[in-house]
């Protein structure tokens, strides 16, 4: 078997291991709620909690994940001025990390910011809500 053999198949392998699968409801109907009408519960503790998370990490990954950047553009710097090939290998590895450390630091951003707004806007809501229902019991006590 060749190479080229061998990697389709284990890319084909890989593609099916790896592939979306969509659950489906029971055939006794039934819509995954539990029985009980909620469809969505949010609790703002655990959205800030995560939201905490996300932004811990986002400073963690900020400070600890430059660390090597430095010492890698200099090493394939010197790889380089020193005719070695690998320079440019090392040169391309600081580049991806670059690049995909900056998405990993935008998506971290991205959910935090997301999550203390959903926070903040379920709070409103709620709060709308609230009063909403409030008028609703007042008018209820004067057709009494």
């Amino acid at each position: 078997m060749t190479f080229e053999q061998e990697w389709a198949e284990l890319r084909a392998a890989a593609a099916k291991r790896t592939s979306t699968q969509l659950n489906s409801l029971p055939a006794e109907g039934g819509g995954g709620g539990g029985g009980d009408g909620k469809d969505l519960v949010v609790n703002r503790d655990d959205l800030g909690a995560i939201g905490n998370d996300a932004y811990d990490l986002l400073g963690r990954l900020a400070k600890e994940g430059d660390i090597a950047r430095p010492a890698t553009f200099d090493a394939a710097t010197a790889l380089t001025n020193g005719n070695f090939v690998s320079g440019s290998a090392v040169l391309k590895v600081h580049d991806y990390w670059q690049t995909h450390l900056r998405t990993l630091l935008d998506a971290c951003a991205q959910i935090s910011n997301h999550l203390d707004f959903s926070k903040a806007q379920h709070a409103k809501d709620e709060a709308k809500i609230e009063g909403d229902l409030t008028r609703i019991s007042v008018l209820t006590e004067y057709m009494k």
